[in-house]
């Protein structure tokens, strides 16, 4: 086997790697996989099970548990002891268990995110996992892909390639196919073509001679990426404010502690396991796990809705978008596209048929036969084109860019057949697409020695390279008025319009020269595509209005076309249609002008979409960007959320993007956003249950201290509340569903605080309620005679009941919670609710139980009355939610 690869002839090479110009065969091919496995790198071992579980103790609020439990073991309060290192225990197999279904999440990622290449395998193009290539194969190159091996270049047509993450040189390179010397440095080897660069420009052919570890990245040891690790601002931040209040607890406690000491309210040793209990109440050691859960859940349910996150913190920006710049094709429309009218000279047909189906007819099926310029115009149609048409039992499907397979199938439907024309007229030479001059142009001969340039693209630029027109029976002056007016209605009907044109070279020119076979065109005609609207982008588009979301469609199709479908779909401000060439008119003021006006912007390019984005952000919105390929990067990577299209996204623009849609369809990246959106919700659930419900406990503990009364709640019973309580109900929350109205309220602000006043409000309140109602019970039963231990059983019940019925109303913070579905409740609450519903049954009849938490035994009418103290929670937070909401529309 060679190893200077580059200092080679491209035939030495295709006979060192034993393949040819075809590709090897299937079967070639899957013996070569079997032998030298997949073409991947080496994954780094996960960590031992020991340290995954070791890590959850790493955590400033674990480590203040820890020193009560050491602490509280010294003092021979074993029971005590035992129920925190319970709560510190349960916190952290949650979060090992949820640790290892996020590792389980970011594996199936990188599966999901994995990249293709498209070979020739016995001469036919397919697409095949990048995983799965193997030496020899032939890759073929476009814009945009990302380089799946080490290749060897076989032919190129103005290829450059981004290898920065290789060699560390920030431009592109230009890459040729001849050999270049054996001692060239890796950065300057035009011949090759090596893993993990990009595609920028041009096109080309490569015969694959190294795969996996035995590439330039493999030998060397370079991951290409790494997947962030889960972590968000919102997880940062919520766990900055855990510690803090973990402090302020700790401080206050001590504060506490000396004082009642001086007072001599207690003897020390049970005043301090007051004040460890206090403590442990009171700091949410389960709040970080819990909302991470939280996300986890959210990234779970986008990928189930096609829209894969693979930057976490983009979860939390999703739920704060304010205006979603989308493209057209394939993403508000089904990129189905079918040619529905061509024009020629002197006439104009209509085209029946459906998707990719061949079957179909021309509106005079007479002319087919008889007129020249339907057959030179087929003929245009297939070979300056790269797709191709594949039969899959009952259904067709194309190999390629949808628009040229609408054109194979016209050409079918003509009575051309792409196989037999490619047969026919070889291609010597090719101009590939590009979105800078906006034509595609092949060089092909015939076996009889004639030569043509085929040229299609946008209208405008393919007329100012004609200077002719095929008629029927000759060739006149282009007409240009005729042919202008012609593609503008067409356009305006809705259609994407494609001029085709040709003109004759000499037999002996193998090369495109601008300046000779690119000029003089004799154009053909003019064929329009429909590429209809999906359904499900109606309704999300009307969704996202209602949700105060702006939708801006910025595309690079004809202004008509761009207006027709976004008519369709329901964009607003449709009367007026900027193009590229408007916007290079205005100045940055003017510019931000227009945008609130403005929805709809045609004939764009990157750099256009980039200042869209630039202007929409310095208006304080938060924008989602959608792009697929390559020169799309600058936007997605400066939008608060890009979004790539997975279907037809190059890896380029895969890479840059924050979320990738798996069906390239509009309404999933308006089901993220609610997503989003929900995700926000619960996780504001999470801390708006949590920190009113410890402070709450801790109040009734502290001011009956305070007030030199019997504590309604030992030590050992607020912990035993924590343990069953504190972590099991507030994971319940991460798994509620959309609220009815979250897509009908504004985009929140991405600055609002964590503590709002609204939320500093509801601490207090229900902190307040929470006292009073175990206070209540507390002194009603004292007051009846009964026992201190039956006393405190019905105040440790009353506080897990009141817990219970927050948690209820928590749920629903825009909507009632006072409804037979609100109540209804979901899977996870209810079997958190019966769990510790039994566990306090459990405490509270179990004699073993009783003598452990020094509880005893209730009857029902008082079990009823602890019922009812519940209920009166729910009712008094609801109505004054309702009232905060109505009077001031003042939200949690």
């Amino acid at each position: 086997m060679l190893s200077n690869w580059h200092a080679e002839d491209a035939a030495v090479i295709l006979r060192a790697v034993n393949s040819s110009k075809i590709g090897l065969s299937e079967a070639e091919a899957a013996l070569r996989l079997a032998n030298n496995g997949p073409n991947a790198l080496p994954e780094p071992p996960p960590p031992s099970t020991l340290k995954r579980f070791i890590r959850q103790f790493h955590n400033v609020l674990i480590y203040v548990l820890l020193g009560a439990t050491a602490i509280t073991l010294m003092l021979q309060h074993y029971v005590d002891a035992v129920v925190i290192f319970a709560v510190v225990l349960i916190n952290a197999i949650i979060g090992y268990v949820q640790e290892g279904k996020a590792e389980s999440a970011l594996a199936s990622l990188r599966h999901m995110l994995a990249p293709t290449a498209v070979v020739l395998r016995s001469g036919n193009r397919i697409e095949v996992p990048a995983e799965k290539l193997v030496v020899g194969d032939i890759v073929l190159l476009e814009p945009g892909a990302r380089i799946p091996a080490d290749v060897r270049l076989l032919t190129c047509h103005n290829l450059q390639v981004q290898e920065a993450v290789l060699t560390g040189e920030s431009e592109a390179v230009s890459k040729q196919t001849e050999p270049v010397a054996v001692n060239t440095p890796l950065g300057s080897r035009a011949s090759m073509a090596y893993l993990g660069t990009w595609v920028t420009t041009g096109q080309a052919q490569g015969v694959v001679v190294a795969t996996g570890t035995a590439t330039e990245f493999g030998e060397i040891g370079v991951m290409l990426t790494e997947v962030t690790r889960l972590t968000t601002p919102l997880v940062v931040q919520t766990a900055r404010f855990s510690k803090w209040l973990t402090l302020i607890i700790l401080a206050l406690a001590l504060l506490l502690l000396i004082y009642a000491s001086l007072l001599e309210l207690l003897p020390f040793a049970e005043l301090f396991m007051v004040m460890v209990s206090l403590a442990v109440a009171a700091i949410p050691e389960g709040l970080p796990a819990v909302m991470t859960i939280t996300l986890a859940v959210g990234v779970q349910a986008m990928a189930r809705r096609n829209a894969i996150v693979r930057h976490l913190p983009s979860i939390e920006t999703l739920g704060a978008v304010s205006v979603i710049c989308t493209d057209k094709t394939g993403t508000l429309t089904r990129n189905e596209m079918v040619v529905t009218a061509v024009v020629i000279a002197d006439e104009q047909f209509d085209v029946t048929g459906e998707g990719y189906n061949p079957a179909g007819e021309i509106s005079d099926v007479n002319a087919i036969e008889t007129d020249p310029v339907l057959q030179q115009l087929a003929r245009v149609a297939v070979l300056c084109n790269d797709a191709e048409l594949q039969q899959q039992e009952d259904n067709w499907a194309v190999s390629g860019d949808p628009m040229e397979g609408a054109l194979v199938v016209l050409a079918a439907k003509i009575g051309c057949s792409a196989e037999h024309a490619r047969k026919q007229w070889r291609r010597d030479d090719l101009r590939p697409f590009d979105a800078e001059y906006r034509y595609m142009a092949t060089l092909n001969h015939s076996h009889d020695g004639q030569g043509f340039v085929h040229v299609k693209g946008a209208p405008e630029q393919v007329l100012s390279m004609c200077s002719q027109q095929q008629m029927l029976h000759d060739i006149q002056p282009l007409n240009l008025n005729y042919w202008q007016q012609k593609a503008e209605h067409m356009a305006q009907q809705g259609l994407r319009v494609l001029a085709l044109a040709q003109r004759r070279i000499e037999p002996d020119t193998v090369l495109l020269d601008s300046s000779d076979g690119l000029e003089n065109l004799v154009l053909l005609g003019l064929v329009g595509i429909v590429d209809p609207p999906r359904a499900e982008a109606v309704l999300a588009v009307k969704e996202c209005q209602q949700a105060g979301i702006g939708v801006k469609m910025i595309t690079g199709d004809h202004p008509g076309t761009a207006r027709s479908i976004a008519q369709q779909v329901g964009i607003i401000n449709t009367d007026k249609v900027l193009t590229g060439a408007d916007l290079d008119k205005l100045n940055d003021q003017q510019f931000n002008a227009v945008l609130a006006t403005t929805d709809v912007f045609a004939r764009t390019s990157p750099a256009h979409k980039l200042r869209l984005v630039k202007a929409l952000q310095a208006q304080q919105h938060i924008v989602a960007m959608t792009g697929d390929g390559v020169n799309d990067a600058p936007a997605l990577k400066r939008a608060d959320v890009g979004i790539v299209m997975g279907i037809r996204g190059s890896e380029a623009a895969k890479q840059a993007a924050d979320v990738v849609l798996t069906d390239d369809n509009f309404a999933s990246i308006v089901a993220a956003v609610r997503q989003g959106r929900t995700v926000y919700d619960n996780l504001k659930k999470v801390i708006s249950w949590d920190i009113p419900t410890s402070v709450g406990e801790s109040m009734t503990i502290i001011v009956a201290l305070l007030m030199s009364m019997a504590l309604p709640i030992t030590p050992v019973q607020l912990l035993w509340v924590n343990l069953v309580t504190a972590i099991t109900l507030g994971l319940t929350l991460a798994f509620e569903p959309t609220e009815a109205y979250s897509m009908q309220r504004p985009p929140r602000q991405r600055s609002e605080p964590l503590l709002r006043a609204s939320l500093v409000w509801h601490i207090v309140l229900v902190s307040v309620l929470f006292m009073v109602g175990i206070f209540g019970i507390f002194q009603y039963a004292l007051g009846q005679g009964y026992t201190l231990d039956l006393a405190r059983s019905l105040a440790l019940n009353t506080a897990v009941v009141l817990e219970i019925f927050h948690l209820f109303f928590i749920r629903n913070i825009y909507g009632t919670s006072l409804t037979l579905h609100s109540l209804r409740g979901t899977r996870p609450l209810w079997i958190a609710v019966v769990l510790i519903v039994l566990a306090q049954a459990a405490v509270t009849y179990v004699p073993a139980l009783q003598k452990l938490l020094g509880t005893a035994a209730i009857g029902w009418r008082d079990g009823l009355l602890v019922l009812a103290i519940g209920v009166a929670l729910l009712l008094v937070v609801e109505a004054e939610k309702q009232v905060r909401i109505r009077l001031f529309n003042w939200r949690l």
